[in-house]
């Protein structure tokens, strides 16, 4: 069993890494109560750091609000549909969706399916945002259109409601691919490599950086993987050409996900994995350490946890990579697996002595833990 309160302990980064790896699997079955009780000391903070944390971050969300371009439109829309509430991950769920259909028919197939769901009606007026509010009725107004097929009665709602199904589906999926606009801007950077650098450039001469990544990543066959193997290759390359200052913003990196990349990214096929994936992952680090572009390996589900961390060490290891420094890996605070996986990392950094960027992400397990 994992030690938590050795964790921080200088000693446990000088262990063997194979052996911190060995206690990373026995954490995922852990009791919570029993984890957190052990984690709780470690996170209680003192009161003058509560103090402290407390006014940063209301003087950060003040900062922000002051700003002009802060509440607009899709500031106003998440403040209303949160990420917590049904229409809010339906929202997103759709805007990052219709980016990626290319006809009509299945487009208003999905506007069909999501927004029938959702009850449009509890959000109307709970917003201080007249945008807002006008959204709403627009949402609330398609989701009876797309309703109509079940009965209708002869209350005035009904006759409205058969006065905008005249304007037809087309229509509706137009509105709401611009409404997904008002969602994509902020969480899409553009439809390419190139529109994202563009688009990045304001908030990185303010000294911030991105990693970029792809929507959509799941290679179902091995033509997927090839694409998004070119994909991410083009990105490297385009990022490497990018001549913005590096004294003003740190160097972008590439993010990948690894089921991006093979059709068979699973623990049933590890030794297919290891060596079809490794080889095409080396190829990318490789390209992009001549390119000076950083990769992060992406997060995945809970359950390819262990080869991800496999196929990672793999790699580190590869003379290739050695020296580089700027192979990195995203780690999800919100698993139980995650301190081992951070000492791990840091016990085999020192072993190495090669600096290992991590990315530490909420993350989320909504498929093992519900589904």
């Amino acid at each position: 069993m994992f030690d938590i309160h050795s964790a921080f302990d200088q000693g446990s980064i000088e262990q063997d890494p194979a052996a911190l790896k060995q206690a990373i699997s026995g954490m995922y079955s852990i009791d919570e109560t029993t984890l957190l009780e052990q984690l709780l000391p470690l996170a209680t903070p003192t009161a003058g750091l509560m103090q402290e944390t407390t006014r940063e971050c209301a003087d950060l969300v003040k900062a922000v609000r002051a700003r002009e371009d802060a509440i607009h439109m899709i500031d106003a829309l998440l403040l209303e549909y949160s990420l917590d509430t049904r229409e809010g991950v339906l929202l997103m769920c759709l805007a990052e969706a219709l980016m990626r259909i290319p006809d009509s028919a299945t487009a208003d197939a999905l506007i069909r399916d999501k927004l029938t769901v959702a009850d449009w009606k509890q959000h109307l007026k709970q917003s201080r945002s007249l945008l807002v509010n006008a959204s709403t009725w627009g949402l609330l107004l398609t989701g009876k259109v797309i309703r109509l097929d079940a009965g209708i009665d002869d209350e005035p709602a009904s006759v409205i409601n058969r006065l905008v199904n005249r304007l037809s589906e087309p229509v509706v999926r137009q509105a709401m691919h611009q409404a997904m606009k008002i969602m994509g801007r902020q969480f899409v950077l553009g439809r390419t490599i190139g529109e994202a650098l563009s688009n990045s450039t304001a908030n990185r001469e303010a000294g911030f950086t991105y990693s970029y990544d792809m929507l959509g990543e799941a290679a179902l066959t091995g033509g997927d993987a090839e694409d998004y193997f070119a994909a991410y290759s083009r990105a490297i390359e385009t990022v490497g050409r990018d001549s913005f200052p590096a004294d003003r913003s740190p160097r972008p990196t590439i993010s990948v996900k690894l089921s991006a990349l093979h059709p068979r990214y699973e623990k049933t096929q590890y030794h297919r994995v290891m060596r079809e994936l490794g080889e095409r992952m080396l190829a990318l680090v490789s390209l992009a350490r001549k390119q000076d572009v950083g990769i992060t390996i992406d997060a995945e589900e809970a359950d390819r946890l262990e080869i991800s961390l496999d196929l990672f060490e793999q790699l580190y290891r590869d003379p290739a990579v050695r020296g580089w420094g700027n192979l990195g890996l995203v780690v999800q605070a919100y698993s139980k697996r995650a301190l081992p996986v951070l000492c791990w990392l840091a016990a085999l950094a020192r072993q190495q002595g090669d600096l290992i960027p991590v990315r530490l992400v909420k993350g989320a397990y909504w498929d093992s833990e519900i589904k």
